[in-house]
């Protein structure tokens, strides 16, 4: 037998007010001067402002670093750093969803480090923790809030680099539905197929274990309740809270059980094409998981079941078979595109896309290792 590690923040702050709960033990946490990273409409909604606010009423300094890309860049990194530094920050805040979280662990990770972001792509090749970060969501998907996963484009090669490491994992997670609210539809249902991508990538994979298998299930039962509601109202509060649980149960699944060729083959497309993670994982999840049934369909029965479909007297084929067409049926409803040609996504660059992909960190506990060609043969299937 062999021993498990479970990786998630210290502190995690969950329910309407959280973020007011959250800056109150800040303040006596004894830091001084924070970096918030965050991007540019979390600004222009004044959520960045809000919170600049609310921490100078606790004698907190801030300053905002607002230039992070929908797919977070070495360049914004560098950036961010130099800000950080200029002002002595001595902790980071990240506010939004995956994308400022991956940043603003890339820009704590090399304050306390060291070097260049490159360094450290990888499984744990850091020495030593990152400046203390603390992650307020305002998506229910990523989970990028909870777990040691970061993800930066390389600027120069076009790959989004898998940064793997327990010293990235924030201090703290702040999840407050209030802030979720205004996501647009769109945002909605790619971050909540996303988090549906974590549960099931995290379910099936080979590093699973108890504890593992329980967020994933659990997170599966409730996006599937409650993810069609949020993207249909936005206001509808119930349903943004329990998507917050969803996607934070999700992360904490994948944290410690890692992922599979979804996110693998996902992050290639959005580092080539700068294309939405969440949208590219929603569509490729079918796909990856018709692929996985051999070794997988009795994991894939048990996620039909957790999804609310009876599997009582079914084979574990026919099992697996449900599971695939209930969440192929599920990012139909929220509206996700059925094909990556719809996005701009060229057959001619499915060999570099694969290439590439079987390089990823996250592809080592997919439950079947592919061949170049069936990775190529999955790109097209999801073409």
């Amino acid at each position: 037998m062999s021993t498990a590690t479970f990786y998630m923040p210290a502190v995690n702050v969950i329910g309407a007010g959280a973020v007011e709960q959250a800056v109150s033990e800040l303040s006596q946490l004894g830091f001084k001067h924070a970096l918030i990273v965050t991007d540019k409409p979390l600004v222009e909604l004044g959520y960045a402002g809000d919170l600049q606010q609310a921490l100078a009423k606790q004698d907190i300094q801030a300053h905002i670093f607002s230039d992070v890309q929908a797919n977070p860049t070495t360049g914004n990194v560098e950036a961010g750093l130099a800000l950080l530094r200029q002002h002595d920050c001595d902790f980071v805040i990240s506010l939004g969803g995956g994308s400022p979280h991956d940043c603003a662990k890339g820009i704590a990770l090399v304050a306390s480090n060291g070097g260049d972001i490159r360094d450290y792509e990888g499984v744990d090749r850091s020495a030593k923790p990152q400046l203390p970060l603390v992650a307020i969501n305002t998506t229910a998907g990523t989970a990028s809030e909870v777990t040691r996963f970061c993800i930066i484009t390389d600027e120069k090669t076009h790959i989004k680099m898998a940064i793997v490491d327990k010293n990235v994992t924030p201090i703290m997670s702040v999840n407050d539905p209030v802030l979720m609210k205004n996501m647009p539809k769109s945002l909605t249902a790619a971050t909540g197929m996303d988090a549906l991508t974590h549960a099931v990538e995290a379910y099936v994979s080979t590093a699973a274990n108890p504890i593992t298998d329980a967020c994933a299930l659990k997170a599966v039962t409730l996006i599937s309740q409650y993810l069609t509601r949020a993207v249909s109202d936005g206001t509808d509060m119930e349903a943004r809270e329990q998507m917050a649980y969803a996607q934070l149960l999700a992360g904490m699944a994948f944290n410690n059980a890692s992922l599979g060729y979804v996110h693998a083959m996902a992050h290639q497309l959005g580092g080539f094409y700068d294309l939405p993670h969440g949208v590219c994982n929603a569509i490729l999840l079918p796909h990856v998981q018709r692929f996985n049934s051999s070794v997988a369909s009795a994991r894939q029965t048990d996620i039909a079941a957790a999804m609310g479909l009876e599997v009582k007297g079914l084979s574990k084929e026919e099992g697996a078979k449900l599971c695939i067409n209930a969440i192929v049926k599920l990012a139909e409803q929220v509206g996700i595109p059925v094909g990556l040609a719809g996005l701009g996504v060229k057959e001619a660059d499915f060999d570099t896309l694969a290439t590439n992909a079987m390089k990823d960190a996250c592809g080592i506990t997919n439950p079947i290792q592919p061949s170049h060609s069936d990775v190529v043969a999955m790109f097209k299937a999801a073409f």
